[in-house]
């Protein structure tokens, strides 16, 4: 088990590092761009959808074509139940270290072990992230063990317990929605990923002595169907959206949808995953709480024949999740889509 507290970036921001460490200095090309002195036309706004609407499948249905990601309100999911998430994450990372380190990783069980870590990748020549986090492993209930999440925040465990199951039930609802948006049955895209494999992780990013040089969460794709966020209220997470990087503005009440690679596949790219990555500021703590919605590890994911045609061929491979998720771990997101190493030329 990890037990250096020095491993961690909350500990080294506290103590009051002036100078970013070389590890976590980003390639010129992977950083921030300086904000820009000339006049520049509006940025686009990222879409919110009312999900209580009568219009909200056809919302869906353009913000998944467009971009790939969007608020949703009106979920159903109650504001309290999201507010005691945040709340329970910012108690634990603001926790004594040595309380904290009781629940830390164990580099033994490999990339994305549960529990509290810094960094998830193999490659140790990989530049880090800003980042620290928390990741619970919440379904299927098989796999899940409460006595591995944090016992000195009260309350803690039943939130990520209620949490899990808000989140299960959202999920599945929006991929419904997408599947009957491409003519699909209905249960068309939760059939193919099978039994969910759903993580929870918060992410906590420290102030940092250089923003402009960090990132907290570098470019990338997330590797599953379906991935939902909550953030605080300092943002700084951001999506690609025609070769720029737009802000997502927190939204207390909303929940940020973000496609993910597999669902890319099985819908033979009509769909496409959402490129997005995290930013940091030197003055305060981010933190937000992502819900993966996955496969398990032994699925094989097709593209859905019925989005298969001469007009439209079938964009890319077959694939094993697992074989998939290894891939991701032993190299990182290096700035791009690992799903575009399954492209079948045409």
């Amino acid at each position: 088990m990890e037990t250096a507290a020095a491993a961690r970036v909350q500990a080294l921001a506290e103590t009051g590092v002036s100078r970013l460490p070389a590890q976590y200095i980003q390639p010129p090309e992977h950083r921030r761009a300086p904000p820009s002195s000339s006049p520049v036309a509006a940025a686009p706004s990222i879409p919110v959808v009312d999900l209580s609407s009568p219009a909200a499948a056809d919302a869906v249905r353009a913000a998944c074509a467009d971009w790939g990601a969007f608020h949703v309100i009106g979920h159903g999911v109650p504001v309290e139940l999201l507010d005691a998430m945040r709340g329970a994450g910012l108690a634990f990372f603001r926790a004594p270290m040595e309380d904290k380190l009781r629940f830390a990783c164990d580099p033994a069980r490999g990339a994305a072990a549960e529990g509290y870590g810094s960094r998830m990748l193999a490659n140790d020549d990989s530049v880090l992230d800003w980042r620290d986090y928390f990741d619970h492993h919440t379904l299927p209930e098989s796999r899940r063990d409460p006595a591995h999440w944090p016992d000195f925040v009260p309350g803690y465990r039943d939130t990520i317990v209620k949490y899990s199951s808000s989140m299960k039930d959202l999920a599945q609802r929006l991929l419904r929605i997408t599947s009957g948006n491409l003519n699909l049955p209905p249960s068309y895209i939760e059939e193919t990923v099978g039994e969910v494999y759903q993580n929870i992780t918060i992410s906590y990013y420290s102030p940092c002595p250089q923003p402009d040089l960090a990132l907290g969460l570098q470019s990338h794709s997330d590797m599953g169907a379906i991935t939902l966020l909550i953030q605080d209220d300092v943002g700084g997470l951001d999506v690609l959206k025609d070769g720029m990087w737009i802000p997502v503005p927190p939204l207390p009440a909303g929940i940020l949808v973000i496609l993910a690679d597999q669902t890319e596949i099985i819908t033979n790219g009509r769909y496409k995953s959402s490129v997005h990555r995290a930013t940091v500021n030197a003055e305060r703590a981010r933190l937000s709480v992502a819900t993966f919605y996955d496969p398990s590890k032994s699925r094989k994911i097709c593209t859905a024949p019925q989005l298969v045609s001469k007009d439209e061929p079938q964009k890319y491979r077959d694939v094993i999740y697992g074989d998939y998720v290894s891939s991701w771990y032993s190299k990182g997101p290096e700035g791009k889509r690992n799903i575009d190493a399954l492209l079948i030329q045409q």
